[in-house]
């Protein structure tokens, strides 16, 4: 049986894809992945068949660089990094801003490609990332039966009174007042007015026989896959989850320390904090320094993966801390007692699976919908980065710590 597997060369989103492939390919499935050049190698290591197809402008291996990007993805991200000092609803303002270039990416040149893909490779099976609306539009086009798997949180796929980019609840630490809110649903709304138009457009010109959609955020496959907890997942939204759908569960990849680093991690003495804020917003060099401070104050210690931000720029750094642009963060988590987490989904899972409680600072997109379920569910504490002091980080961590040592919390 062949699997085909779409999508986007960001290493955030074929992460857990590539975990949910693994375990098809462990039940004899031939896997083959379509994305970008960027990932060629990982997914040739990951022991699957790659074909290129390009569903955005920009890629992601693992730390994005503005300056490895071309010019416009350049502004783009400079500018979002910008909107993150800014707050909640600027970002994800900002974010809407942009949602037809960065999910509905040259629909005709996808769905020519795609049809290639599909008659040379002949799948049983299309898995196709939720996100990748030019993807979610070829397979209409091509009238093709598929999965769709939602990389993040299940509200990616919006339900009810829900909207793509408003998230459906909030952290109490991030929670904006009734007209910034107001202000980011009209937004939405008027987003994904523009996107649904284009969408059909594009459908038309590829396929002038396909049935349009009403909400392209809201269109998916005959069966929709969660890479998420359901237990973490509020009762009241999984009642109105679409049929067929299914919670696999964190997608975690097997990951082992090198020897080197499992002999400095088990040197050491006292709790360890594993600080990681993802692949883009580790240019939060002010955020890192902050939390850095922290564990500093609690006497506990670090393991922190700075990526863009230079570990120079963290302060004066103690013997006993494990700092680098990157670390082995599934391996590293196996050892820590807290977590310092920008609440991305990859992160959040990874942590539930080690049992390790987490300091939750949400910047963007559906991270404050995260950090608001891992809060309810006794798995961590949230606060607001922009307003974080290291007085308030070496509280929470030492209340995480605590509850840690008394097995509060558990690998979900």
């Amino acid at each position: 049986m062949t699997t085909l597997v779409l999508s986007p060369a960001y290493a955030s989103h074929y992460g857990p894809l590539a975990v949910h492939g693994g375990r098809l390919a462990a039940d004899g499935e031939r896997i083959v992945v379509a994305t970008g050049a960027a990932l060629r190698d990982r997914v040739a290591a990951d022991g699957f068949e790659w074909r290129e197809l390009v569903l955005g402008r920009g890629t992601n291996t693992g730390v994005i660089r503005p300056e490895d990007q071309e010019a416009e993805e350049e502004r783009h991200l400079r500018a979002f990094f910008a909107a993150t000092r800014r707050g909640a609803v600027p970002t994800l303002l900002l974010q809407a801003e942009r949602r037809t270039d960065d999910l509905l990416w040259r629909p005709a040149d996808v769905a020519r490609r795609l049809e290639e893909i599909v008659a040379e490779v002949r799948p049983d099976r299309i898995v196709s990332d939720h996100i990748a609306l030019s993807a979610t539009l070829a397979l209409r086009a091509l009238g093709a039966d598929w999965e769709s798997f939602v990389p993040g949180h299940p509200s990616q796929l919006p339900v009810g009174d829900e909207v793509y980019g408003e998230p459906p609840y909030w952290p109490a630490a991030i929670t904006p007042d009734d007209g910034d809110r107001a202000l980011l649903r009209r937004a939405c709304l008027r987003v994904t007015a523009a996107v649904t138009e284009t969408f059909n457009a594009g459908l038309r010109a590829v396929s002038p026989s396909a049935a349009p959609v009403d909400d392209p955020f809201r269109a998916h496959g005959g069966s929709v896959l969660y890479a998420y907890t359901e237990a973490l997942h509020p009762p009241w939204r999984t009642q109105a989850l679409p049929p067929g759908h299914r919670f696999l569960g964190p997608c975690v990849r097997d990951e082992k320390l090198p020897g080197d680093l499992a002999d400095r991690v088990a040197a050491g003495s006292g709790p360890l904090v594993y600080v990681s804020l993802g692949t883009f917003l580790s240019e939060r060099g002010d955020v890192l320094a902050t939390v850095a401070e922290g564990i500093r104050r609690l006497g506990a210690r670090a393991a922190i993966a700075t990526g863009l931000t230079p570990p120079a720029h963290l302060g004066a750094l103690p013997d006993d801390w494990i700092v680098a642009p990157h670390l082995p963060q599934v391996g590293l988590l196996r050892h820590a007692a807290a977590t310092v987490t920008h609440a991305g989904n990859n992160s959040a899972g990874e942590a539930l699976v080690a049992g390790v409680p987490m300091l939750a600072l949400p910047f963007s997109t559906d991270q404050f919908a995260v950090a608001a379920d891992l809060e309810r569910e006794g798995h961590g504490v949230c606060r607001d980065p922009n307003a974080l002091t290291a007085p308030q980080v070496a509280e929470a961590l030492e209340s995480l710590v605590a509850a840690e040592r008394t097995g509060l919390t558990a690998a979900t």
